[in-house]
This record gives structure tokens, C-alpha cells and sequence, in this order.
């Protein structure tokens, strides 16, 4: 009789806890710059590792700078036309891309502030490419798809052209905070290398602690990744946060069991859960590594959107969450938690394609391993 009291007992305290909504108390939260909109334009790969990198400028100089996202928009666009032409139109070639893109253009073409280079024009206060894009995507098609005449070598200045009009001529120098700078020498003042930067995924159709060309849609420049166990990966993301490092996040946004609007993202165990559970607290499906493949090779977790990890929470049974900054802007009706969302552990182990970190945050063991 003890023995079944104790069960009821059991099993009404876990109903209870499967009816609660909500209770988060904040673990680690790391510093950076404010939640912004990158409207309407498919440039999360910009927004968010822009924000990541704002934060590292915070981490290595003490400087909160506010960083132009259109400027690595802008150079970026005529390397994918490039890479669409010279592939003869067999490449991918839209709005997307990936932390890389970002970094690749940093090294490239520099850093420059937002009040340099804001890739809006007068009366202009919302980012929106939609136009802009029909125009290129055009222009690439006509140039691809031209028998019988030899490719004009004016298609260069003509993309150019189109972004010149769209979001802006390229800034050569600037001053800021009264000093002058270029692109090259605003980078060297924020102390940013690069080449610190590396990314890290977590798959079995590759081998583990080797660098490999993730199979992805938006990885149009063929950008390398480690490849790490899932543990290894989350405990990545874990060390970071505990050690003063934000992280960057290629994840799938697409489940129903993500809410911007409620500020939320798990998975639930059961799937009779899934919009209860943005809500109020319900029992999550353990993630193994083979799930997370399963998910990943029949389509249902896809690269759908980029954004930064800037923190780690607690609700009131434990359970572990990470402070996740969006780029859809603070309006309420829209968003929760001032334009976060929480992501469960669950969340994150089978949702998260891949992150970028600065070297010096991966774990000991994981470093040496990949002879960093």
C-alpha cells in the first residue's frame, strides 16, 4: 500500500510539473549589443554573426561598437554571382549564407561601422531586398542561359551596378569617433583576427575530428567544417559560455515547436505536446546522436536561419536553456523575451546544424583532438 501511495504521489507531482509555466533564472549572460530587425531580407547569416562578432569586440577591447551588416552583405553578393556564373547557373544563388560568408568577407574587405555604411538610403528606415534580388537572380539567368554568344566580360559592372543602386557604393575610409580609418585598419583597432574563428558540426556521414565540406543548401562557398560527437559539440557551446565567449548558430527554426512569439523552443516527447509545450513545461525526447542524424538525412532538420547564443538558463525543474538572440526585431506582438528565444538542451542537440566559436573557447579535450 506504501509503495502505491508513493507512485500516485510520483505521478501527480510530475502531472503538476507538466502543467507549469515557465520559470527561468538566468545562469550565464554575456554581454552584447542590442536586438535589432534584419527586415525583409534573408541576411540572418549577416545580422547574427555581425552580433557575434560585436560581442567579441566587447570581449577584447571593452567597446561597444555597433557594425555594419550591409557592408558584408554588400561584398558578399559578387562572390555568389561569381560563383553562379562559373558554375554556369548549377550553384545556389539567393539571400542565404553562412557564419563563413561573413568571416571570409571580414578578412577580405574589413570591418566598418553601421554609421559608415548603413545600406539604407534617405526616407529609408527598413531593409528590404526583395526587389533586389528578382533583379540579380534575372540578370544571372540571362547571363547563364545566352547560346550561341560568348559571356559578356561587362557582367562584373552590372552586378556591381545593381548593389551600388540597392544597398550602396562601398566606403574606402571613414572617421569614427574622430579618428579616420579604412575597412583594414577599423578591423586591426576591434582586435578581430579572422582566422580565429572556426566552425564545428556534429555528423556521422563523416568522420569525427577531421574538417569536411558540410552538404548544406546555403554553403554555397564550400566553407570547411570540424566535425565533433554531439557531446563533444554541446559541451563546445557550454565551455564557451561558462569561459566569456558567445557563440554563432546555424540552426532549424522551421519546427512548430519554435516560437519566436512565444520565446520558446523545445521538442517535446510526445508529439500531442508540441504547442502545449510553448507554454508549459512537458517531458522532451532524449537526443542521440543517430536521431539527430535520422533527422538530418530525411530533411526534417534543415539550415533554415542563423542566429547567437549569448547566455545559458535554468527553468524550476533544472532543465537547461540557452539565451538565444534573434534579428526579427523587439515589436512584442511578434516576439517574447525582448527578441530571444530560449532554446532547450533538447532543442539545441537536435536542431543546432553547426556553431562558430573563437578557437580558445572549445574544451581542452576537443582542441587537441582537432590539433588546434
Amino acid at each position: 500500500m506504501k509503495h502505491f501511495i508513493l507512485f500516485f504521489i510520483t505521478l501527480f507531482t510530475l502531472t503538476l510539473s507538466a502543467q507549469e509555466t515557465y520559470k527561468f533564472t538566468t545562469v550565464t549572460d554575456l554581454e552584447t549589443t542590442p536586438v535589432i530587425s534584419q527586415g525583409i531580407t534573408g541576411t540572418c547569416w549577416s545580422f547574427s554573426s555581425i552580433s557575434f562578432l560585436e560581442s567579441e569586440i566587447i570581449r577584447l577591447t571593452g567597446k561597444n561598437i555597433d557594425l555594419s551588416e550591409m557592408y558584408q552583405v554588400r561584398n558578399t553578393y559578387p562572390l555568389k554571382a561569381e560563383n553562379f556564373i562559373m558554375r554556369q547557373g548549377k550553384a545556389q544563388f539567393g539571400e542565404g549564407g553562412l557564419a563563413h560568408d561573413v568571416m571570409n568577407s571580414v578578412a577580405r574587405n574589413g570591418l566598418v561601422p553601421e554609421e559608415a555604411f548603413s545600406g539604407l538610403f534617405a526616407g529609408e528606415t527598413k531593409y528590404n531586398h526583395a526587389e533586389m534580388v528578382a533583379v540579380l537572380e534575372a540578370m544571372l539567368k540571362t547571363y547563364v542561359d545566352n547560346p550561341g554568344r560568348s559571356l559578356s566580360p561587362k557582367w562584373r559592372a552590372a552586378i556591381e551596378g545593381v548593389l551600388d543602386v540597392y544597398i550602396g557604393k562601398n566606403v574606402n575610409n571613414f572617421t569614427f569617433e574622430g579618428k579616420q580609418y579604412t575597412p583594414e585598419s577599423f578591423l586591426k583597432m576591434t582586435k578581430i583576427v579572422p582566422e580565429d574563428y572556426i566552425n564545428i558540426t556534429s555528423f556521422t556521414h563523416a568522420p569525427f575530428y577531421s574538417k569536411f565540406i558540410l552538404n548544406i543548401p546555403d554553403n554555397w562557398s564550400n566553407g570547411s567544417f570540424y566535425n565533433v560527437p554531439l557531446d563533444e559539440m554541446m559541451a563546445t557551446i557550454d565551455n564557451a559560455l561558462e569561459n566569456g565567449f558567445t557563440v554563432e548558430l546555424d540552426c532549424d527554426v522551421s519546427e512548430r515547436s519554435f516560437s519566436s512569439k512565444e520565446g520558446v523552443a523545445v521538442i517535446p516527447e510526445n508529439a500531442e505536446n508540441t504547442m502545449k509545450a510553448l507554454n508549459r513545461i512537458y517531458p522532451e525526447k532524449e537526443i542521440t546522436q543517430q536521431y539527430r542524424q535520422e533527422e538530418f538525412e530525411n530533411y526534417n532538420t534543415t539550415d533554415d536561419h542563423l542566429m547567437h547564443i549569448t547566455g545559458m538558463l535554468r527553468d524550476q525543474n533544472g532543465t537547461k536553456y540557452y539565451k538565444v538572440k534573434n534579428s526579427w526585431g523587439t515589436d512584442e506582438t511578434r516576439v517574447a523575451n525582448g527578441g530571444y528565444v530560449y532554446f532547450s538542451e533538447a532543442y539545441m542537440r537536435l536542431k543546432a546544424i553547426s556553431v562558430t566559436v573563437h578557437k580558445d573557447a572549445v574544451t581542452k579535450g576537443t582542441a587537441k583532438k582537432l590539433s588546434l
